[in-house]
């Protein structure tokens, strides 16, 4: 059963999962190392993360206000380095991109730790950034999707709060591969992290690096 689901019409799973795929350069990014737990720290009113994707570079704009939880949880993962080296797990074209299950298994475990639930505040447009959860209230933890299509009548109403957008890089993220679909095994990522996917889904897309700008 895997951990992390996001409702569309009917129970639609999200599943993750993420490969280790390699640089032009024939090498594999390196893991971050493991926190000793998350950090809190309030994030700025508004502020940008840049991302070197496989893909290209991506630009996204936080917006705290919109859900201040999702935002200041998101702004801790990024300083603490969580997402570079972690693969873009789930593709379902004309749906989402999921991502958040880290390179390094030990510092998904470190961060899965629960946040509260933000309103809706902000429609599920394409382009808009979004923690997971599994349905319950008050499950959101490290994973996150970015909208591929305009998907508020599907989740606005199903406590799906948007925190951010891509401000440039959209065509960077519309070329994730979506050739494994939702084979990958979230628990098996979680356990394994980029080992496994290394091994059964060496073509996935990841990030290379992640930071405030």
């Amino acid at each position: 059963m895997t951990r992390l689901s996001l409702i569309a019409t009917a129970a639609f799973v999200l599943i993750g999962c993420s490969t280790s795929t390699k640089t032009a350069e024939g090498q594999q990014p390196a893991a971050a190392p493991a926190p000793a737990g998350p950090t809190s720290e309030k994030a700025p009113d508004t502020y940008r993360v840049a991302m070197e994707l496989s893909t290209g570079p991506v630009v996204l704009e936080i917006t705290r206000s919109d859900a201040p939880i999702g935002a200041d949880r998101f702004y801790n993962l990024v300083k603490a380095k969580y997402f570079d080296g972690a693969r873009f797990f789930r593709v379902v074209p004309g749906f989402v991109v999921q991502f958040g299950l880290a390179a390094n298994p030990a510092m998904s475990a470190a961060w899965n730790v629960p946040i509260q639930d933000d309103p809706v505040k902000q429609t599920n447009a394409r382009g808009t950034l979004v923690f997971a959860a599994t349905g319950m209230p008050n499950s959101r933890t490290e994973q996150l999707f970015i909208n591929l299509v305009d998907n508020g009548s599907r989740l606005d109403a199903q406590r799906f709060a948007p925190f951010g957008k891509v401000v440039s890089g959209m065509e960077n993220i519309d070329k994730i591969t979506s050739q494994y679909g939702e084979q990958p095994d979230q628990g098996s990522i979680t356990s394994q992290g980029n080992a496994y996917l290394e091994q059964f889904f060496p073509k996935l897309d990841f990030i290379k690096s992640a930071h405030i700008e």
